[in-house]
């Protein structure tokens, strides 16, 4: 006999975990939230990922995909590679609507730098950006957008001006985040345009 079918997807389910994390937190986060998020019964979540845990892990997991589809995303919406730059780290804050969401969300970090198995996660995906940060730069010096520069050293550059605009932006809480970023990275990347 066959089993039952999904009532929610497990992306559906992490994307709810998402939005949970957001609005309580890490550490308050309960396979209930998750579940009134999604519309299932905890009992269920405990089912498909075993525990909050296992939940998490699933949820980190995502990261270095997640940021690769951003970025594709962002290269075929322009012709630009660095508007796609730009669009790309910007869209990757797409979930985070107020100060308090981006907090919580920071608060993951402290697991991510905690635990092995959640840091191994954490290490891909800050890898990926990089890599994806570096392929645009490269392309954007092709295009003649930037000029010639050491992307590998530039490429880290940009996603610490990233990270650092999330934390100083939830310290100032001006404007929008999106915004925010905007300007922090328009600013560092200044000097490699042409004059």
């Amino acid at each position: 006999m066959p089993g039952r079918p999904r009532t929610a997807s497990d992306a559906a389910i992490l994307a709810a975990t998402a939005r949970a994390l957001g609005r309580v937190g890490p550490a308050r986060l309960t396979l209930a939230d998750v579940a009134a998020e999604v519309g299932l019964a905890p009992a269920t979540l405990v089912q498909r990922f075993g525990s909050k845990r296992g939940l998490l892990l699933a949820y980190a997991a995502l990261g270095p995909d997640a940021v690769a589809e951003t970025f594709a995303a962002a290269r075929e919406s322009s012709d630009s590679p660095l508007a796609a730059l730009v669009a790309g780290l910007t869209a990757l804050t797409h979930e985070i609507a107020t100060p308090e969401a981006l907090a919580n969300h920071l608060a993951f970090l402290q697991v991510d730098l905690s635990d092995p198995d959640f840091r191994h996660h954490a290490l891909a995906q800050a890898q990926v950006m990089r890599e994806e940060i570096r392929a645009l730069l490269d392309a954007a010096v092709r295009a003649g957008e930037l000029v010639r520069l050491q992307s590998a050293r530039v490429a880290r550059a940009v996603q610490s001006t990233y990270n650092g605009s999330l934390v100083t932006w939830t310290v100032a809480r001006e404007g929008t985040l999106a915004g925010w970023l905007r300007e922090d990275l328009d600013l560092m990347l200044q000097p490699y345009k042409p004059l």
